[in-house]
């Protein structure tokens, strides 16, 4: 019987199954193994462990280390930035790294920093840079009840049907100039309960549209990320991230 070892964290409710490929008897595994069907199946909430998607830490030449993340479906995404939070708590955690490291991902190398208490890692900041990573989509409602009604509508009407399949959707309503509140539809995975490029996305496109100020907090049904934006464009999201076990997935019989 072939075992993969694993992680479940989550931030804000987005939760993955994180395999360390600093192993080389996992890497070794990972190589024969098929990552879109794998990520189908850890990610079954019935079948398999229950997951948003299936991400791999992996060790790189440019970065203290790479992440690779696969959607819920199998499909490979470039960023997600609750998964590049929870890799900054295990590294440091796990001595690999100090309270500040870098992250190479297919939308570039991030920065991440870490703010510990009593030794135990409470917050966790990732540089975005200047671009999200991944294609978004923001709708802003003018008023908080039409917020979950417009929001099943994009996620049911067939008339987003494409827009749904390539591009993470977000629905918001901004509460002040320095709170948004937002549902996310993301590609390949469906409603989250958080969405860390999403956050940053919509947080963004309400500095453009001059709705809030260059800091603001994200509330998602998950919980709250704030998302800063500093006098250069860089994006720096700060969240939460958090383990909930770590176990081993039966590859094979």
């Amino acid at each position: 019987m072939r075992t993969l070892p694993f992680i479940k964290m989550h931030g804000l409710g987005n939760d993955y199954i994180y395999v360390d490929c600093f192993s080389p008897q996992t890497a070794q595994m990972i190589t024969k193994t098929d990552l879109t069907d794998l990520a189908r199946r850890v990610s079954d909430r019935h079948r398999g462990i229950g997951s948003d998607g299936l991400v791999l830490i992996l060790p790189s030449k440019v970065a203290d280390a790479q992440m690779r993340i696969f959607n819920a479906d199998g499909s490979e995404a470039k960023m997600c930035g609750n998964a590049a939070r929870c890799i900054g708590k295990y590294l440091y955690e796990s001595g690999r790294c100090g309270m500040k490291m870098t992250l190479e991902t297919l939308s570039g190398i991030k920065q991440i920093s870490i703010q510990t208490e009593d030794e135990k890692v409470t917050l966790v900041t990732v540089n975005m840079g200047k671009t999200i990573g991944n294609p978004h989509k923001v709708f802003f409602v003018e008023r908080p009840n039409e917020l979950n009604s417009f929001f099943e509508h994009l996620c049911t009407d067939s008339q987003y049907a494409d827009l749904r399949a390539n591009t993470n959707i977000e629905c918001a309503y901004v509460l002040d100039r320095q709170t948004i509140r937002m549902r996310v539809h993301e590609r390949g995975s469906g409603e989250t309960m958080a969405c860390g490029t999403g956050a940053c996305a919509t947080a963004v496109e309400a500095m453009d549209k001059g709705l809030t100020d260059h800091e603001v907090h994200v509330l998602m049904p998950g919980g709250e990320i704030s998302v800063y934006r500093d006098e250069r464009g860089d994006i720096f999201m700060t969240g939460e991230a958090t383990e909930v076990c770590r176990g081993d997935y039966i590859l094979e019989e």
